[in-house]
């Protein structure tokens, strides 16, 4: 097989899937982060989507045409986002975004005119804007931050006896879609939140930040941050030994980075998730544990959940191809997916979708750090 990698001024790295090309390759493509704040996100939803995507050019391609997978590099900037959707869509010729990566990202690039006409199928954020109101252009397989914050502060309060909610979150869209659903949430059960803590998606610093929740009293925290800082926040907390807090956040900040720290910070912090890490030591079958070896040997690391939902994206993607036929146009690529009513992925999780249902989505699981790596409990939890 042959890889191609350029460098395109400024605008980031283009990665090219493996293949060989052909007179008439479909062409996807994807703005993300593979060197800013959420790149733990970017790069592994990227490498989960190049290795399907592989998998498929591997046996000959879809309907005997190759995929190419064109990966843009935003840093987790709106106007790096808006330029390379840019490219993609009339420089590139896109059929549809695949996985593309951020809530702030996501939003703004939708919001441009170029792009109305291109589907965006998988995005990796559970805003409420990929979903409400529904959009025949955007197909998702996550879940809702919204739903599961809402979800978490009751659940704490009413099964776990917390009585002081507050918030920990970026200020972007994303950290205000966590603030406005506890804020609803606290609001429904006659609660408020006893303090507030708004960061940019950069800061490193949570010192005062984290002494002024635990000063307010707060008894459980609903984080809407990703892992870089959500591990600083937790490192803090452990430091001033702020121990009677539930920290509650969601897939965007859920990994074994955040469990794998020495100091034992990430222990007891709790994260929504729309599907489960899954570890070598599983009781896995033997498709998925060949997955993880051959993730692990192409890329040099266990996979994460932005692997694992990277190739789910890219997974569905080839089977609406398949169902599209050869002469696929983007109208027969949506179809194809909204006829995916019963599908289940490779790690044995069903998504469903319909003409009128783009959610894919339609729960997630509570899982929680206990002894060094992700638990799932055994919970079902609505608001």
């Amino acid at each position: 097989m042959k890889y191609i990698k350029a460098t395109l001024a400024g605008i980031g790295l283009t990665f090219v899937s493996a293949c060989e090309q052909t007179d008439d390759p479909i062409v996807l493509g994807t703005h993300t982060d593979l060197t800013g704040a959420v790149a733990i996100w970017g790069v592994g939803m990227a490498n989960g989507a190049r290795m399907r995507f592989d998998e498929a050019n591997a046996a000959g391609g879809v309907h005997g045409r190759q995929i190419r997978f064109i990966v843009e590099d935003s840093n987790y900037q709106i106007p790096r986002a808006i330029a390379a959707a840019n490219k993609l869509i009339n420089r590139d010729k896109i059929l549809a975004f695949v996985n593309a990566v951020g809530t702030p990202t996501n939003v703004a690039v939708m919001e441009q005119p170029y792009a109305k006409d291109v589907p965006n199928l998988f995005p990796a954020t559970g805003a409420r804007a990929m979903v409400e109101p529904f959009n025949k252009l955007i197909i998702s397989q996550m879940g809702l931050y919204y739903d599961e914050i809402r979800a978490g502060l009751k659940y704490f309060v009413e099964q776990k006896g917390k009585t002081t909610p507050c918030a920990i979150y970026h200020d972007t869209e994303y950290g205000h879609e966590i603030l406005e659903a506890a804020q609803d949430q606290a609001a429904a059960m006659g609660l408020e939140l006893a303090a507030l803590s708004a960061h940019k998606p950069t800061d490193v610093e949570f010192t005062a930040a984290v002494l002024r929740l635990k000063d307010a009293g707060c008894d459980l925290v609903m984080v809407g941050l990703v892992h870089r800082d959500t591990i600083l926040v937790l490192e803090t907390a452990r430091k001033i030994g702020w121990e009677d807090v539930a920290w509650v956040g969601n897939e965007a900040a859920y990994g074994q980075v955040i469990a794998d720290q020495e100091s034992g910070a990430g222990e007891g912090y709790y994260a929504f998730v729309p599907m489960s890490l899954v570890y070598e030591d599983d009781d896995l079958s033997d498709a998925v544990r060949t997955w993880f070896k051959n993730y692990k040997e192409r890329y040099g690391g266990r996979p994460s959940l932005p692997a694992m939902l990277g190739y789910r994206g890219a997974d569905l993607v080839v089977q609406g191809l398949e169902i599209a036929g050869p002469d696929v146009t983007r109208e027969k690529l949506i179809a194809a997916i909204e006829s995916l009513s019963e599908y289940t992925d490779l790690f044995g999780n069903t998504l469903s979708f319909g003409p009128n249902d783009h959610k894919g989505v339609d729960h997630s699981t509570l899982s929680q750090i206990q002894n060094g790596r992700w638990v799932t409990l055994d919970t079902t939890i609505s608001f």
